[in-house]
């Protein structure tokens, strides 16, 4: 029943934004943190972005500091991240995941596509 689904990504040159979306449902959004991960071909899923239940702190991959921001709307159960300059590295599938108790038994979305180049 725990679905997340992610969207907005598309095809960007280099320097340029996107911003992602996440929706979740299923479960009790507002108690649990959240964050993106990412994988590229032939690569493992990293973490780029976290942020508590209520938005309060956010950590972020070194590779992404100042480039991509993560913010939620536990309103509309939703997680986004904001990507500023991208650069062909940022290129790969990313995906939201909720963090805490009991996530770990949470599917993984399809994820969105992201590609960056020239």
């Amino acid at each position: 029943q725990v679905q997340l689904v992610e969207s907005g990504g598309g095809l960007v040159q280099p320097g340029g934004s996107l911003r992602l979306s996440c929706v979740a449902s299923g479960f009790t959004f507002s108690r649990y943190g959240m964050s993106w991960y990412r994988q590229a071909p032939g690569k493992e899923r990293e973490l780029v972005a976290a942020i508590t239940t209520t938005g309060d702190i956010t950590n972020y991959a070194e590779f992404v500091k100042g480039r991509f921001t993560i913010s939620r709307d536990n309103a509309k159960n939703a997680v986004y991240l904001q990507m500023n300059n991208l650069k062909p590295e940022d290129t790969a599938v990313y995906y939201c995941r909720a963090l805490g108790t009991g996530s770990g038994y949470f599917s993984w979305g399809q994820g969105t596509q992201v590609t960056v180049s020239s």
